[in-house]
C-alpha cells in the first residue's frame, strides 16, 4: 500500500549528516512506491509558540508566519519523519519549535499515524539519542493511535559529510524507508 510521507528536516546545514540520512530514507521510500515530500525548516519563518491556546478553540494558530502551511502538510500526510541533528543530547531547537507549533492539530482527526525519527550525533554512543527519542515520544503520546515506528541515529558524525563514510548506516536509512 502506497503511503504519503512528509520528511521534516530541522538541520540548518545543507547536506548535513542527518539530512543525508533522510535523503537515503526518502530514496528507499520512493523506490518502494510511496509518495514523499521533504521540507527543510530552514526555508520557513517559524516563530515560537506563545502558549495562548487560541488554536484549541479556533484550530488555527494566531501567529502570522509560515507555520499554517506546514500544519496543513502535516495534517494531510500518513507518515511523518522527523530529522534532526543532536545538540547537547537533545533534538534541535528548530524541531522542538516546529513540534510546539503543531498544537492546532491536538484533538483533531489527523491522517498521520506513523512517526520515524532520524538523527545524527557527534557522540559515539547510542545514548546520545535517548533524550531526543523521549522528546519525540512525548509529542506522539498527545495523539491517539500514533506510534513511533523506527529510530535511526548516525552516531560519531561530527563533520559535514562524515556520514557518507558509513555505508552501513546509509543502507540502514535506505532500508528503513523501503520498509514503510
Amino acid at each position: 500500500m502506497n503511503k504519503k510521507i512528509l520528511i521534516i528536516s530541522s538541520s540548518y546545514r545543507k547536506n548535513g549528516n542527518s539530512e543525508t540520512l533522510a535523503k537515503e530514507f526518502e530514496k528507499g521510500a520512493i523506490e518502494a512506491g510511496n509518495e514523499s515530500e521533504m521540507v527543510y525548516l530552514r526555508d520557513y519563518e517559524i516563530k515560537f509558540c506563545k502558549g495562548c491556546l487560541a488554536c484549541q478553540k479556533t484550530r488555527k494558530c494566531p501567529i502570522k508566519d509560515d507555520m499554517q502551511e506546514l500544519i496543513e502538510k502535516v495534517k494531510n500526510t500518513e507518515v511523518l519523519v522527523f530529522v534532526t541533528p543532536i545538540y547537547y543530547y537533545c533534538m534541535s531547537g528548530q524541531l522542538k519549535t516546529f513540534l510546539d507549533r503543531l498544537n492546532p492539530l491536538y484533538g483533531q482527526d489527523n491522517k498521520f499515524k506513523e512517526i520515524y525519527l532520524i538523527a545524527s550525533a557527534a557522540d559515539d554512543s547510542e545514548e546520545a539519542m535517548e533524550i531526543a527519542e523521549k522528546e519525540v515520544q512525548g509529542w506522539i503520546d498527545c495523539f491517539e493511535g500514533v506510534s513511533l515506528k523506527k529510530v535511526l541515529c548516525g552516531i560519531g558524525c561530527n563533520e559535514v559529510g562524515e556520514v557518507n563514510k558509513k555505508e552501513e548506516l546509509l543502507n540502514k536509512a535506505y532500508n528503513m524507508g523501503k520498509d514503510i
